[in-house]
């Protein structure tokens, strides 16, 4: 096996210039966290909510990446590595099979406190980065990015971007008798959030075939997610897609 580099990532790599944020942005980050925990402390999965006390996140300023990094880095071995937008698609897995995850320094304005079309800092480390600090939840996603980085096939490459979808962004699990939430996009978003624990759309039990063959839908609110029982699902269907892939019936 070639050795990692971040060959394809390096031009999109930046700086986070901490100084540079205002007080209003430091405010604005106050009433996002705000207005997510109260639902989380209750709703989110006991994993996610001991990774926002391991890696020292905050409710009353933007995190800087640097410290967030120097904590989660003994746990896992990963990262929270700025960048400077959107990312392709090679850069991206490049990224997470070397253990960086690609964090975007801007933040949302207060005009757009429930939705943002681009991901932004507390998309990437309040949604993603707690869950970086489980070992085997930080397995599944190095082992992802390894997999889609040698992926040439398109057909693949979606199949697989279905399986990151369901379970890193709009993941669910069932803990203590009840539907938990963990992936990103359920984590920072109350509107999407609301929609499952509301009863508006339907939970099925994780499987890698029932996944693989859900489309993404990204205009519209779920209607159909998925819940695991335990993280180690997650890595063992991540495995058993790489076995399919090789063997061509992905």
């Amino acid at each position: 096996m070639s050795v990692l580099t971040m060959a394809t990532a390096d031009p999109y790599l930046t700086h986070q210039e901490y100084t540079a944020y205002s007080e209003g942005q430091h405010a604005v980050w106050r009433e996002l966290v705000s207005r997510r925990m109260p639902q989380l402390e209750q709703h989110a999965a006991r994993e996610y909510l001991d990774g926002f006390e391991q890696i020292g996140l905050h409710a009353d300023h933007i995190p800087d990446l640097a410290r967030i990094s120097d904590r989660l880095r003994p746990l896992t071995g990963w990262r929270s590595t700025p960048v400077s937008g959107f990312l392709p698609a090679a850069a991206f897995f490049e990224m997470l099979a070397t253990r960086r995850f690609p964090t975007t320094t801007w933040l949302r304005n207060r005009e757009s406190l429930e939705y943002t079309p681009e991901p932004d800092i507390f998309h990437d480390v309040f949604g993603h980065v707690p869950m970086h600090a489980h070992p085997v939840f930080a397995d599944f996603l190095q082992h992802y990015g390894r997999v889609c980085a040698a992926t040439t096939d398109a057909t693949v490459l979606e199949k697989l971007g279905r399986l990151f979808w369901y379970t890193v962004e709009f993941g669910l699990i069932r803990q203590y008798d009840a539907i938990k939430v963990y992936g990103s996009g359920l984590i920072s978003s109350h509107g999407e959030c609301c929609n499952v624990l509301d009863g508006h759309c339907e939970v099925r039990r994780f499987t890698l075939d029932a996944v693989v063959d859900t489309p993404v839908k990204v205009d519209e609110m779920h209607h159909l997610l998925f819940a695991i029982e335990s993280f180690d699902e997650i890595y063992e269907a991540m495995r058993e897609a790489e076995r399919r892939a090789a063997a061509g019936r992905l």
